[in-house]
C-alpha cells in the first residue's frame, strides 16, 4: 500500500477481476440457441453421436450411389460370397484399390459354398461407374456409383446372402426404411401424446379422467403380443410403402401414453404458475396458453424424449420384421435382411450374413448417447 503528499493511499496489488461473474453476464447475453450449442459441445460422445447421425440421415438418398449393387441385385454364381478384401498393393507395388476374382465350388462334405480367389490378376475397382439402374433420392433414375468391380468380378465388402445380394448395398439401402420408421413413428406418437396430455393437464375434470383411463388401458397391454397382433392385421396383399406407413403409425400409436403421461403431470404443475394466470387473465384463449407458455417450459424434456424414442422404435420395427410381421420382401429392412439370418445352422457356416445387426447396436448407442447430451444441455440444473 502505497500512501500519496496528500494523505491518500492507493493499492498496490493489481485488480483481481471475478472471472465467473464475468462468465455468468457472458451466458446471460448469448442467445439460447448459442448457450444450448456450448453446453452440448461439452458432451464429447453426445457431440460424435450427433454428428454420426447427421452423417447417416444426409446420406440416406445417396444410398443408390454409395452402393456397388442395387438392393434386390442377384449374383447367382456367387451364393453366401464370404466378404472380400480391398488392397491396394499386388506383389510389392501400388496399383490402387483392387479385388481379386473368384471362383466357387460346392464342398459336399460340409455343405456350404466355398470361393478360391485368383490372386496372379488383380482387378482394379471401377469409380463413378455405370451400374444397375436406381432412383437417386427416390426421384432421379440413373445407373452412376460410386464404385463397381470390374467385369468378370464382384466387390462384396460385407459378403453376400442366400440369394447372391450384396450385404453392403442391402444395409444401405436398409438404412432408408429403418432410420426413416422412427421418425414417423415419433411424429405419430408426439402428436396425439402432446395433444391428449395437454387437453388432460390443462382442463382436467372429465376429459383428464377419461385420457387418463385410455392411457391406464393401453399401458396395461402387453406390448409386444399387441404389435404382432395389429401387424398380423395388415393385409399381405399391400406394397412396401403402404406397410412401411402402417407399422409406422402402429409404433407411434402404442408410444404415445408415456409421453403424454408425462406431458399431463407437467401441465397440472405449471398452469398454477403466476404467468400462466396473468397470460389468462389478458384474455389468452387455451390453445395459446398452451402453446406460447406451457409446452416452451417443458421442450427440453419433448426433445429428450424424442431422441430416446426414436431408437425404440427402430427396435420395434426390427423386431416385427425379424419376425416376418411387419415388413416384407421386396422391401429392404434391416430387420427383414435380419429374418434371413434366422437359421443358426447358417449363421453358423456363414457369419457375416448377421451382420446387419451391427448397424442397429450403433444406432440406437448414437442416439442414446445423443439424446443423453441434448438432455443435459436443455437443463440448466446439470453442470
Amino acid at each position: 500500500m502505497t500512501i500519496l503528499p496528500d494523505g491518500r493511499y492507493i493499492d498496490d496489488k493489481p485488480y483481481e477481476r471475478d472471472t465467473g461473474a464475468e462468465v455468468r453476464h457472458a451466458e446471460l447475453d448469448m442467445s439460447n440457441a448459442r448457450l444450448l450449442w456450448i453446453r452440448f459441445k461439452q458432451h464429447r460422445l453426445g457431440l460424435v453421436s450427433g454428428l454420426f447421425l447427421l452423417f447417416s440421415y444426409l446420406i440416406l438418398p445417396f444410398a443408390g450411389f454409395v452402393s456397388p449393387y442395387t438392393a434386390n441385385e442377384r449374383l447367382e454364381d456367387y451364393l453366401y460370397h464370404p466378404p472380400q478384401l480391398v488392397r491396394l498393393f499386388h506383389e510389392g507395388q501400388f496399383i490402387g484399390p483392387y479385388v481379386y476374382k473368384t471362383e466357387a465350388r460346392m464342398n459336399l462334405e460340409e455343405f456350404a459354398w466355398e470361393y478360391e480367389a485368383d490372386t496372379s490378376t488383380p482387378a482394379p475397382l471401377e469409380f463413378f461407374c455405370e451400374g444397375s439402374e436406381y432412383r437417386l433420392a427416390g426421384l432421379f433414375k440413373t445407373n452412376k456409383h460410386l464404385f463397381c468391380a470390374p467385369e468378370g468380378a464382384t466387390v462384396f465388402l460385407w459378403g453376400s446372402d442366400r440369394l447372391g445380394r450384396d450385404v453392403f448395398s442391402r444395409i444401405f439401402y436398409g438404412a432408408q426404411l429403418s432410420l426413416t420408421v422412427g421418425l414417423v413413428g415419433i411424429t405419430v406418437s408426439f402428436v396425439i401424446g402432446i395433444v391428449l396430455g395437454s387437453i388432460a393437464g390443462y382442463f382436467g375434470g372429465f376429459l383428464d379422467w377419461v385420457i387418463n383411463r385410455v392411457i391406464e388401458i393401453l399401458r396395461s397391454l402387453p406390448e409386444l403380443p399387441l404389435w404382432l397382433a395389429l401387424s398380423a392385421a395388415v393385409p399381405s396383399h399391400w406394397g412396401p410403402v403402404s406397410v412401411f406407413f402402417i407399422i409406422s403409425i402402429i409404433l407411434g400409436i402404442l408410444d404415445w401414453p408415456g409421453l403424454a403421461r408425462a406431458v399431463r403431470s407437467k401441465f397440472l404443475s405449471l398452469r398454477e404458475e403466476e404467468f400462466v394466470r396473468a397470460a389468462e387473465m389478458m384474455g389468452a384463449k387455451p390453445g395459446r396458453v398452451i402453446k406460447k407458455h406451457l409446452l416452451p417450459n417443458f421442450l427440453s424434456h419433448l426433445i429428450a424424449s424424442a431422441t430416446l424414442s426414436i431408437p425404440a422404435m427402430i427396435l420395434g420395427e426390427t423386431a416385427l420384421s425379424f419376425l416376418g410381421l411387419g415388413l416384407r420382401a421386396p422391401a429392404v429392412s434391416w430387420g427383414v435382411m435380419l429374418n434371413d439370418a434366422q437359421n443358426l445352422a447358417s449363421i453358423e457356416i456363414y457369419p457375416w450374413t448377421a451382420i446387419p445387426m451391427m448397424p442397429i447396436v450403433v444406432v440406437v448407442l448414437a442416439f442414446n448417447f445423443f439424446g443423453d447430451g441434448l438432455r443435459d444441455a436443455l437443463d440448466p440444473n446439470r453442470s
